[in-house]
């Protein structure tokens, strides 16, 4: 016997706190192992396009100095912006 959502909550909310929260971690359990899967996999494809845009030269790096130059500048913008407020 397959019990609907609606019913399979209101007989968890029945449980003991202690008993819904093991059924609710076992629950989130179940999803996060194909969820994993699933990101794992479109991040291997994302990396490799983007290694690929790389030595293709499709794309272009920045340097590490210049990034962190432009993030102090963002910071300090934002700073004094909130102390104009």
């Amino acid at each position: 016997m397959w019990l609907s959502a609606s019913e399979f909550y209101e007989a968890a909310m029945n449980l003991p706190p202690s008993v819904r929260k093991d059924v609710a971690l076992r629950l989130l359990e179940s999803l996060e192992v194909a969820d994993d899967d699933a990101v794992h996999e479109a991040w291997t494809v994302e990396i490799g396009s983007r290694i690929d845009d790389f030595f293709s030269g499709k794309i272009q790096t920045i340097p590490h100095a210049e990034v962190m130059a432009k993030l102090a500048e963002d910071r300090a913008a934002r700073h004094a912006t909130r102390q104009q407020t």
